[in-house]
């Protein structure tokens, strides 16, 4: 009996331990009914959670379309830049050999700045404030090009990284401005519900054409999303979310390349030399209504928006635009049937209720001379009569009405207005005849002179050529010739070419156009000299230099191509001759450039080159072969093949352009660039890999690198700009 009883007693731990036991799996039961069945675990929302923790999503970019001149030159585009970050933490380098954050912060300074062309004390500045702040990076420099990326990364430095990211390029600068505009990087930051961070960038345009189309062309951004294992890569045979990116469309404008560079270089000479608070001038097609150039000062450099007028000359300014308007009074009282041109008035001045109106010779006129001269002459009084005799006041209020003038032409430019064209008291017509007292718009007097060019049918002016979708390669908007009814009759146009015929090319000593006439071709046109409102004042202008002077004409006469209207104001020689001799030179030079055959059957031979690939060719076959088409040839290097050219292959370029041709030479030395344009300095920069700097606008006056010197990675080309005369005449 005491045997047995130990025995019991010793039952007892067993029974205890497996208490125990089953109160530990009771446990583990609830934790596990409680993890698996609720959806919450301690706060925590496990759903959100487990998606959170192994989906990966972002956004993929839509690409932002280019912007083409006519043959498909690029005039806008998108090109990386980067962000130059360092990185300030020591647990970024770890266990590696080679040390991945900033170590010498100083010289890290040091090397930068001379890249970036920041001061070394800011970047040094920023390195150890961040770094004392225990941050783990800090960003040094925004928007760097390639080049400047490729110098940093050969300076070797620690620590030192990119972010690639995009931004809007203008490969020719300041060239067609305002009607290109700009596209601007914004950066978006945006924070979430914990702290986090995210920055994004996104170019969104602000002014011109890249305002207008700006949905067009920044296109529609994607997104991806799937499920990723612990290292970041996709699960395989999960579920991915992907919406591809719509890239924007690309645009092609009607501008001329060649052209336009014809009006850039004749406003720049104006501007540098006289001064004037404005000029533009614009060439149209005369037959399509396609513009084909038109430039304008001051302007500015798109990448840089170095900017002090945001209003486009072609569409936004409101002038009072003088004598060019006697085109369209003469046009109403000869369509109307009562004018006669041989009929004969006193010139010199009129009265008209009590106001004084007096011819631009200080009212000494010409005598008694007929309205066809009074045309030629540009007399206020010859308009005076006319709206007396032959129209009235309703008469030319519906004229100017039906010729376009106070509407709109709906031209793709942002911004168009309207002009006003009110007048009711006898003084108030008669000064709306000639030009005075109302307000125009520069594209609608181009619209209104294709009328005279086009058989008395207005265009509708265009400037965008056609859009293309590039995800399909459907043209989703093509331009097409648009006419009106007929305005006027083809004998009303036959007599006005007359007019302007004798008023550019007419003898007398009276004839006011005899400015614009050349000799490669025939001008027809009208002057206009308006004086200047001052609201201030409440009076015009009375200096000597307060007009607004201005062109309008075609050519060649017998059946016009070209339209070409130009004006000016207060250029400081207080005289129009500065505007004739650039309107001149960009009619010579469109001639040539286009081979046209003037009416007194001569033609011109400057040739045009739609440019090959020149790569791996023989240096000396390849400019033999574009000897007849007079190029400026610049030559880099000794070398017998060609490696590298500019313009590229499918480029058009004329005879006295500049091709760059680079050759397999072991060294190349410094040319003289002065004379050159800041975009030729560019390419020579580009293809040689010389970091160089500019200052100023306009063409080089002077190098820092001399002429000769054999250049090297350490060489730094500093370019100083002007604007002077003298230099744009060099080539």
């Amino acid at each position: 009996m005491k045997t047995r009883k130990i025995k019991n007693a010793n039952w007892k731990f067993p029974k205890i331990v497996f208490l125990i036991f089953l109160v530990f799996i009771f446990v583990l039961f609830i934790q596990l009914s409680y993890l698996s069945l609720s959806p919450t675990i301690y706060g925590i929302n496990m759903d959100e959670f487990a998606l959170n923790r192994n989906t990966i999503s972002g956004i993929l970019p839509a690409s932002r379309g280019n912007i083409y001149d006519s043959s498909g030159t690029i005039l806008a585009q998108n090109v990386s830049s980067y962000t130059v970050i360092a990185y300030l933490d020591e647990s970024r380098t770890g266990n590696s050999k080679t040390p991945l954050h900033v170590v010498d912060k100083e010289t890290t300074a040091k090397k930068l700045s001379e890249v970036l062309g920041k001061d070394e004390d800011d970047l040094l500045y920023l390195l150890k404030t961040f770094s004392e702040q225990g941050k783990y990076q800090v960003e040094l420099a925004h928007g760097i090009t390639e080049m400047n990326k490729e110098a940093i990364e050969n300076l070797n430095l620690p620590g030192i990284d990119f972010v690639e990211n995009y931004k809007r390029y203008y490969p020719n600068g300041d060239f067609a401005s305002y009607v290109i505009g700009y596209a601007k990087t914004n950066e978006n930051v945006e924070t979430d519900e914990d702290g986090y961070t995210k920055v994004t960038y996104e170019i969104d345009g602000e002014l011109g054409i890249e305002a207008k189309y700006n949905d067009l062309l920044k296109g529609k951004d994607g997104y991806l999303s799937y499920q990723s294992d612990r290292f970041g890569y996709k699960i395989p045979d999960t579920k991915e979310t992907r919406i591809e990116a719509t890239n924007g469309a690309n645009i092609y404008l009607t501008l001329d390349s060649n052209i336009q560079r014809f009006l850039e270089t004749a406003v720049k000479a104006v501007n540098s030399e006289y001064k004037p608070d404005w000029m533009m001038i614009t060439v149209m097609d005369a037959k399509t209504g396609d513009i084909l150039g038109t430039a304008s000062t001051p302007s500015f450099d798109p990448n840089i928006r170095d900017i002090t007028n945001y209003e486009s000359p072609l569409v936004t300014y409101l002038y009072e635009p003088g004598s060019t308007m006697k085109t369209y009074t003469y046009m109403c009282a000869i369509e109307k049937g009562t004018y006669d041109g041989s009929a004969t008035y006193e010139s010199g001045s009129i009265e008209v209720e009590g106001t004084k109106i007096s011819d631009w010779n200080g009212g000494r006129g010409w005598g008694t001379v007929t309205y066809d001269k009074g045309y030629e002459y540009s007399s206020n009084v010859a308009i005076t009569n006319i709206l007396q005799k032959f129209i009235d006041k309703d008469d030319l209020k519906s004229c100017l009405e039906s010729y376009g003038f106070g509407s709109y032409t709906n031209i793709e430019l942002p911004r168009e207005m309207l002009g006003n064209i009110e007048f009711n008291y006898p003084v108030e017509v008669a000064a709306a005849g000639f030009g005075q007292g109302i307000t125009t718009t520069a594209i609608q007097h181009l619209r209104a002179l294709s009328m005279i060019s086009n058989e008395g049918r207005m265009l509708s002016p265009h400037i965008v050529d056609k859009i293309i979708d590039p995800n399909t390669g459907k043209t989703i908007y093509e331009s097409k010739t648009e006419q009106s009814d007929q305005v006027v009759s083809v004998s009303t146009v036959n007599k006005i070419r007359e007019l302007m015929y004798n008023t550019v090319n007419g003898t007398d000593v009276g004839t006011t156009g005899s400015a614009y006439k050349t000799d490669s071709t025939v001008v027809i046109g009208k002057t206009g000299t308006a004086q200047i409102y001052d609201n201030e004042t409440g009076g015009y202008l009375k200096d000597s230099n307060g007009y607004i002077y201005s062109f309008s004409g075609m050519f060649p006469a017998s059946d016009p191509q070209y339209i070409i209207y130009a004006a000016i104001k207060r250029p400081n020689v207080g005289s129009s001759s500065v505007l004739a001799k650039q309107v001149k030179s960009v009619i010579e030079n469109i001639v040539k450039y286009r081979n046209l055959q003037d009416d007194t059957g001569k033609n011109t031979n400057v040739k045009s080159l739609t440019v090959e690939s020149y790569k791996n060719k023989k240096i000396d076959e390849v400019i033999q072969s574009l000897e007849d088409y007079k190029l400026n040839i610049i030559k880099m290097g000794s070398g017998d093949y060609i490696i590298d050219q500019y313009p590229l292959k499918g480029e058009k370029i004329i005879s006295g352009d500049k091709f760059f041709i680079k050759t397999n030479s072991d060294t190349y030395t410094m040319p003289s660039i002065i004379g050159w344009s800041k975009k030729d300095v560019q390419t020579l920069c580009n293809m040689l890999s010389i970091n160089c700097t500019f200052n100023g606008y306009g063409y080089v006056t002077s190098q820092s690198i001399k002429e000769g010197t054999t250049l090297n990675n350490d060489l730094k080309l500093d370019v100083a700009l002007s604007d002077k005369k003298s230099i744009i005449g060099a080539n």
